[in-house]
């Protein structure tokens, strides 16, 4: 039996309820505000730093027994996510990492990968064993600023907030906490976009890559090494020539079957990922057609390597390969490595294959095709093309420009109100 003073504060506490014309349940209260109209006081968790209880207060119509109903309904569920999140108030910033990252997400495993390192470094910082419900900007901040004092790059630092971000809001949809600390904070400024390839740059790769294949061709004695460094220069060429016409990812390219080019039409329907293969990265597959050009030389590369193999045997299915029967696929990382070589013979220190896919990114924007640049990319949405290169929007207020050229320019015709000399223009001493 509860001692005598606290049944006193229950007994004024219902005189209080009374008065105000509300019934106190066991997991709130309900009160008629007039007639047939009920507002519901439902307790839906407690303050992870105060403890007070946190209330949502909603209106219902009908009859006293359907608002009780409804009221039940409504704490149960909050009873039965406060369940679920109950160690929330004590969870740190390190176990709720290893939580999401063991959640079912619909992650490429590049992306996975990206996040796991992120979260390995989170958790083993100062900031890993702080609590995420008493986590303030201020801390996450002070982390960044010791992350940069350490040498961490710009990109590390906006990756590891990114992470911790997606972490925490995936813990407060989730229902893991109660209150999302840091949804108001801005993470790092964005890092100006990769610039496109110069003209220069790209007219010295694809001749490095041409005169290449030339020299092979020329030096080609018949021995096995002569044929690999052939093999070489032609991937090479087919390589730098697909990358500046499509602007496909590098994951894309490495990916590519002889079947995915119909006449002109290239079909990109998968992509490796963590050296696994997957769809691409927007979930869909494209179609884009490609320049004449390019579209020549990889029949004839495929031709030419299907004659090249003994009678008995098929050119396999990967456009690059490391073998000359093309059974096996070269890995994202290979591809990359062939580049670099080359374009370290090109002297194109600032080259890569990702520049080549801004480069047809803003050629296209330039000209003001947003919505072909979108699809050639294979971005999800147009606001991504936007975002990333707006810089290289053409400027459409030329006819503005002219007409307030013209309006300024005429302003001498307007004659000034009161003026002693109605032949006087406004502005005379303008000489245009």
């Amino acid at each position: 039996m509860a001692p005598p003073s606290q049944q006193l504060s229950q007994h004024r506490l219902e005189r209080v309820l009374y008065r105000r014309g509300m019934r106190r349940t066991a997991r709130g209260s309900i009160r008629e505000r007039r007639p047939g109209v009920w507002e519901l006081r439902i307790a839906v968790g407690a303050h992870p730093v105060t403890g007070r209880t946190l209330t949502r207060s909603v209106t219902f119509h009908g009859d006293r027994g359907d608002a009780a109903a409804y009221a039940a309904e409504l704490a149960g569920m909050h009873a039965s996510r406060r369940a679920r999140g109950r160690a929330a108030p004590f969870v740190t910033v390190g176990d709720l990492l290893a939580r999401w990252l063991e959640a079912d997400h619909r992650w490429k495993p590049s992306t996975y990968g990206g996040y796991r390192y992120h979260a390995r470094h989170l958790t083993a910082d100062v900031i890993g064993a702080r609590r995420v419900c008493t986590l303030t900007a201020g801390q996450v901040r002070d982390a960044m600023r010791r992350w940069q004092a350490a040498g961490a790059s710009e990109s590390v630092i906006a990756g590891r907030f990114r992470a911790l971000r997606a972490a925490i809001s995936w813990a407060y949809d989730e229902h893991v906490i109660d209150v999302h600390p840091i949804r108001a904070m801005r993470g790092p400024r964005r890092s100006e976009p990769r610039r496109p390839l110069t003209d220069t740059d790209l007219a010295r790769l694809l001749h490095t890559a041409e005169t290449r294949v030339l020299e092979a061709v020329a030096n080609d004695d018949h021995t096995r090494r002569a044929a690999r460094r052939r093999h070489r220069a032609e991937q090479d060429l087919l390589l730098v020539r697909l990358a500046a016409d499509t602007g496909a990812r590098r994951g894309e390219l490495t990916a590519l079957r002889f079947t995915d080019l119909d006449g002109r039409v290239l079909h990109i329907a998968r992509a490796v990922s963590d050296a696994e293969l997957t769809t691409p990265k927007s979930g869909r597959d494209r179609a884009l057609t490609v320049g004449t050009s390019t579209a020549q030389l990889w029949h004839t590369l495929a031709r030419d390597w299907q004659d090249r193999l003994d009678a008995d045997t098929t050119l396999g299915p990967w456009v690059f390969s490391p073998s000359a029967a093309h059974q096996q696929r070269l890995t994202p990382s290979g591809l990359g490595q062939r580049f670099t070589r080359l374009r370290n013979r090109a002297h194109t220190p600032d080259a890569t294959l990702h520049r080549l896919r801004h480069s047809v990114a803003t050629f296209l924007v330039t000209r003001g095709q947003v919505l072909h640049a979108q699809a050639r990319l294979g971005h999800a949405d147009p606001a991504t093309t936007l975002r990333e290169y707006a810089y290289a929007l053409p400027l459409t207020d030329q006819p503005v420009a002219d007409a307030i050229d013209h309006h300024l320019d005429h302003l001498d015709d307007v004659r000034v109100t009161g003026s002693d000399d109605a032949s006087t223009p406004r502005h005379p001493n303008l000489s245009i």
